[in-house]
């Protein structure tokens, strides 16, 4: 790799970071806005009682199972198109969430944030999908 696409990559990866972490956030609002008022009671009536005893009203990123986030999560192979692959099913598995949450959701303000976050996961699915093909055309 010559040190321009070294550099073009490096900043590559550093917006998609930069943009899924603002995703975290935007869902870490979300919850934070719609428990802030709620006490223990409230959140054991909801069947997340030891989740408030953890975290209050923290979030603290977990599953809809309660299983924490772990970096094994994570795949990397160190070879673009297998990690082209991966970005693509994440993204795809992303929307999927969202699309789970709005059939759940009656909130409008809430729903308006997922369809955004959703749309961004769509137009990531699809710039990876691009940078795949044009990275299949130079391996030819």
């Amino acid at each position: 790799m010559t040190e321009s696409a070294g550099i073009k990559r490096n900043i590559f990866d550093t917006y998609i970071g930069t943009e899924e972490l603002s995703h975290l956030e935007m869902i870490g609002s979300i919850v934070s806005q719609l428990t802030t008022g709620e006490g223990a009671r409230s959140f054991d009536r909801y069947g997340v009682g030891d989740y408030y005893i953890d975290h209050a009203n923290a979030v603290y990123p977990a599953s809809a199972a309660g299983v924490p986030f772990t970096a094994a999560y994570i795949q990397s192979k160190g070879d673009p198109l297998a990690d082209l692959a991966e970005d693509m099913a994440a993204e795809q598995k992303a929307r999927a969430t969202y699309d789970n949450i709005l059939r759940m959701s009656d909130d409008p303000d809430v729903n308006c944030a997922i369809r955004f976050l959703r749309e961004r996961e769509v137009v990531h699915f699809q710039r990876f999908g691009e940078m795949r093909n044009l990275l299949q055309e130079k391996i030819k």
